[in-house]
């Protein structure tokens, strides 16, 4: 398994920022600003996307894994990956997800807790209803894991 970042066409890579944030547009408006990471396993098998937010926040703003590779440790894989990055550069790593009972749950086995919300967001921002897991998305629930020095 090798984690690398990609720093030139990172549209290429659609197909699976998709899958975690299904708007084209939304995805727009942090790819550039953004570090993305691939992780190949025998093939691309999943992909993250981190901002700098500032104040010591490091944001996870698309995590995605191929809908085959799921439960196979890859999410986590990269989240650990990019908590060691950079761990001393930043004091926290953030996520903001739906409240959704797959997300929620698997970040929270990641090491994150829950910290504030952000009432409407997929309703105001996205132009369709979005569901994941049977719910609609309504509230942004942002969740931070500490890194420690």
């Amino acid at each position: 398994m090798e984690i690398r970042e990609v720093t030139e066409e990172k549209k290429r890579y659609l197909s699976l920022l998709l899958i975690a944030d299904e708007q084209e547009s939304m995805i727009d408006r942090y790819l550039d600003r953004g570090t993305m990471f691939i992780l190949d396993d025998g093939g691309i098998k999943g992909e993250c996307v981190v901002t700098d937010e500032g104040n010591g926040i490091l944001e996870i703003k698309n995590l995605a894994i191929e809908p085959a590779c799921h439960r196979m440790g890859y999410g986590k894989a990269l989240i650990n990956y990019v908590a060691a990055r950079y761990r001393g550069q930043y004091s926290v790593l953030q996520v903001g997800t739906g409240d959704s009972p797959l997300t929620i749950p698997f970040y929270e086995k990641c090491g994150f807790i829950r910290s504030h919300k952000v009432r409407n967001f997929f309703t105001e921002n996205y132009d369709h209803p979005i569901y994941e897991g049977g719910v609609m998305l309504t509230d942004m629930i942002y969740l931070q894991r500490e890194l420690s020095f």
